[in-house]
């Protein structure tokens, strides 16, 4: 059997969605997989050992506007996939499996796009599986038959191989981390939008009472569009941290984190990969729901108050950003210190 998983687009998604890529992997170990995923998301994964080929959909560049979509389509149909899984819930990711010639089409119903599957499956209903995102994906496994029942998930793993852990320590390093520092990542923004990103000025009070207790190395972690941040938190912090923010790539998000001992940060894709990774985690939610979302792993502590409009799921906050405000430095350095006592930096 070919099979094509479209991926989701946003990197926590394909976080979640990895329990059921493994499950389509564990249904049919003898199919040929290929995603279909993003740069950035094919980058997470890579390594994984749930597919055979990645391919990535890049509407930026190659797959750009409709000739660059004709592309792809192109270069789907001559691989004569049996059959698509679409864990993306767009309409484009139907329309591309179908004008792929993809003779099976599995996916949810919704966005528009049932008259182009083969398999329509029913969107849950709110108390019909358990909320967290990643009984979603697998739900739509179950729902097509591909799995009996709904899994466990209590750690969704990222493997990060050992020559990428060693590089990443060598990056670090060089970068000034400190060889057996305690090494907290922070990452304070969210590519969804400013509604989730706690104030940079109240990370910064929260790591410089940290720091006042006990050294750590801070290193921060973001996109090119998030300097403003994190030069904001390094401005006001007593010791001047380790900023990587621009300077690498999602591809080298895992095996970086991976050789740090905390991860502090909002709700966003980088809370995501550093508890795959296997870092305690310490998460400031808002507008989103953790019921949701949260990390998968036994190791994270949440921080969150929670006013009458939370959770109201926008990116941008229209009145004071109360959810967010409402939640302060000593909550979060207290989470934080009590976090740090349980590790031990070889």
């Amino acid at each position: 059997m070919n099979i094509l998983i479209r991926a989701t687009n946003w990197v926590g998604d394909a976080i979640l969605a990895l329990p059921a890529i493994r499950a389509v992997r564990q249904r049919h170990p003898e199919a040929r997989i290929s995603i279909v995923a993003r740069p950035y998301v094919a980058d997470i994964y890579r390594d994984q050992q749930v597919s055979d080929e990645l391919i990535p959909y890049d509407s930026n560049r190659e797959h750009h506007g409709w000739p660059g979509r004709e592309k792809l389509i192109w270069e789907l149909r001559a691989r004569k996939f049996d059959v698509a899984l679409l864990l993306q819930n767009a309409f484009d990711a139907a329309w591309l499996a179908w004008r792929a010639q993809i003779p099976e089409r599995i996916g949810y119903a919704r966005d528009a796009r049932g008259l182009l599957l083969t398999k329509a499956i029913r969107v849950p209903k709110p108390g019909e599986i358990p909320a967290h995102e990643k009984f979603y994906y697998l739900e739509l496994l179950r729902r097509a038959g591909w799995l009996d029942q709904l899994p466990d998930v209590p750690h969704i793993s990222l493997e990060v191989s050992g020559a990428a852990r060693w590089r990443a320590l060598e990056i670090l390093l060089e970068a000034g981390a400190r060889p057996h520092a305690l090494r907290i990542a922070v990452a304070a923004g969210a590519s969804y939008g400013s509604a989730k990103c706690w104030p940079p000025e109240r990370f910064a009070a929260a790591l410089g009472a940290f720091l006042v207790q006990r050294d750590a190395d801070v290193i921060l972690f973001g996109t090119p569009a998030e300097h403003p941040v994190s030069a904001a938190i390094a401005a006001n912090l007593p010791k001047p941290p380790i900023d990587l923010t621009g300077k690498t790539s999602i591809a080298d998000l895992p095996a970086l984190l991976s050789q740090c001992h905390l991860f502090l940060g909002n709700d966003s894709g980088a809370m995501h990969v550093a508890a795959a990774v296997g870092l305690p985690v310490v998460a400031i939610f808002g507008p989103t729901d953790p019921r949701g979302t949260s990390p998968v792993t036994p190791r994270a502590s949440l921080v969150q108050q929670k006013p009458y409009c939370s959770p109201c799921f926008l990116r941008r906050c229209p009145t004071d950003h109360r959810c967010m405000t409402a939640v302060t430095p000593p909550m979060v350095e207290s989470v934080l210190s009590s976090l740090a006592q349980e590790v031990h930096p070889a």
